[in-house]
């Protein structure tokens, strides 16, 4: 049996061809089949979706009645904690809604629970001492990706067809190349992280989604989008719906391609030959295909890089501190490795250093701006490295700096999108012969999420991936 996406069982809904009920009982018997195997979901809500369609709350909007899964990172649920996968955060439960949420809400999301991340969302996978690994639906023995790796997880096993997620390093864009599914990072500002964050780290997280189909993503954008009042900055608004891109021609886009790491990087490759494969694609479908790359000092950036990262934990437990009137060296003694790493090297950062560093990647999205200039948009691998064993990334086993260079290996071509704002999507076009996704990323012009949705709507019609079942999906009863 097919399984629908978003916008489909929304219309069986309207359509009086299915009870809103009896998809919402489906999707908790499908998370109760395979969450046990994959971990995704780490705060089942099934009660709280029941009582708000009693109460009519998901009675209108484009997805009215739809499960949806929302991460546990950023975006607030009211009356429940938003933990970030930390213990520091597991008892606090929260008494608001964040905007981007009540929007899902006003769209008709009737949310069923909350999914896996690693601990405050700073690594590519999602293994939290928390909550436990989640585990990727192709081969459990290996990472989701992350830190939205719950959320695509969940997606890929069939819980539900679409699910939240945040993006501060590529981490829609890495679960969904590790998983298999369509992962698009909206240019810096689109969505309002308000009321809570006017920004995270310099601007460089976004928040959108995971989804099986194009089309999803586009809707749930055109959902979500906007500032609220008070956000220090704000992408323009589009010409259009990002769902009326969707099946148009997208015309003939000059594409640069680039298939090494920029940063000196191993790349692996079945990521290598997937970007080439995915270039004679776009080649074959009539586009200007060029082998081309920015050019800016590596090393530089590198360094630079490293030193940002490290502000991630560091900021998190600053913020905690100041909350619970804790000294923020004795939280991190509560941490996880990586963590307690980062703020190591983060708390001998000067506040000099971070506005020196974040001066100069002001100047490299000049220099991806001016690049962009000459091209449509920039396809590269998604990752440097098909999606790793469990334990890659664990600081308790390797050191906090080994976990550090291979975190800068796996990210090879990601962060740069966060960096300098850009809208960037992994599309899944490609599997090993160990049958594993491996995704192509294409960047775009700031604010052109359409050229990347006209284009992904090409690539999924010409190679639907749609279809396409990990082996978990032979466990358990199937959603709609």
């Amino acid at each position: 049996m097919t399984y629908l996406d978003l916008l489909d069982q929304a219309r069986l809904i309207r359509d009086g061809e299915i009870s809103a009920a009896d998809l919402l009982d489906a999707t908790i018997a499908r998370i109760e089949a395979v969450n046990p195997v994959l971990n995704a979901v780490i705060l089942p809500l099934y009660d709280q979706g029941r009582a708000a369609l009693a109460r009519g709350e998901a009675s209108s909007g484009l997805f009215a009645g739809v499960p949806f899964l929302i991460k546990d990172l950023y975006c607030h649920v009211s009356g429940t904690p938003t933990t970030g996968a930390s213990r520091l955060l597991a008892g606090a439960v929260v008494d608001h809604d964040s905007e981007l949420m009540a929007r899902y809400r006003r769209a008709g999301l009737l949310t069923v629970g909350k999914t896996n991340l690693c601990e405050f969302g700073t690594l590519g996978t999602t293994e939290p001492e928390l909550f436990g690994p989640t585990r990727n639906p192709w081969d459990t023995s290996r990472s989701s990706g992350g830190s939205s790796g719950g959320a695509a997880a969940a997606v890929a096993g069939g819980m539900v067809p679409a699910a939240h997620g945040g993006d501060g390093a590529g981490s829609i864009r890495i679960p969904a190349s590790c998983c298999g599914l369509f992962g698009l990072k909206p240019t810096r500002g689109r969505i309002t992280m308000g009321p809570d964050l006017g920004d995270s780290l310099g601007g460089i997280v976004n928040e959108h989604v995971v989804t099986m189909t194009v089309r999803d993503s586009a809707a749930l954008l055109d959902a979500t989008h906007g500032p609220m009042v008070g956000d220090p900055y704000s992408a323009a608004p589009p010409a259009d719906s990002f769902l009326s891109q969707v099946g148009r021609e997208p015309g003939r886009l000059r594409i640069a391609v680039t298939d090494r790491s920029l940063l000196g990087t191993d790349v692996d490759p079945d990521c290598v030959a997937a970007a080439r494969d995915t270039a004679r694609l776009c080649a074959e479908l009539g586009h200007d295909v060029e082998i081309a790359a920015p050019v800016f000092d590596a090393e530089q950036y590198q360094s630079a890089y490293r030193r940002f990262w490290s502000m991630t934990a560091t900021r998190s437990l600053w913020s905690i501190g100041r909350a619970t009137n804790r000294s923020p060296a004795a939280l991190a003694e509560e941490v996880e490795p990586f963590n307690r790493y980062l703020f190591e090297r983060g708390s001998r950062i000067l506040a000099a250093d971070y506005v020196t560093d974040l001066g100069w990647f002001h100047g490299f999205s000049r220099i991806l701006g001016h690049f962009l200039e000459r091209y449509d948009v920039w396809l590269t691998p998604t990752l440097g490295s098909p999606p790793p064993k469990l334990g890659h990334f664990d600081a308790g086993l390797h050191s906090g700096e080994a976990v550090m260079d291979r975190f800068m290996q796996f990210l090879a071509f990601t962060t740069f999108a966060n960096m300098a704002g850009l809208p960037a999507m992994s599309v899944p076009l490609s599997w090993n012969a160990e049958g594993l996704p491996i995704g192509s990323q294409f960047t775009g012009r700031a604010g052109d999420e359409a050229t990347l949705f006209r284009l992904a709507a090409q690539l999924e019609a010409a190679r639907p991936w749609r279809d396409r079942r990990p082996p978990v999906h032979a466990a358990g009863p199937r959603r709609v």
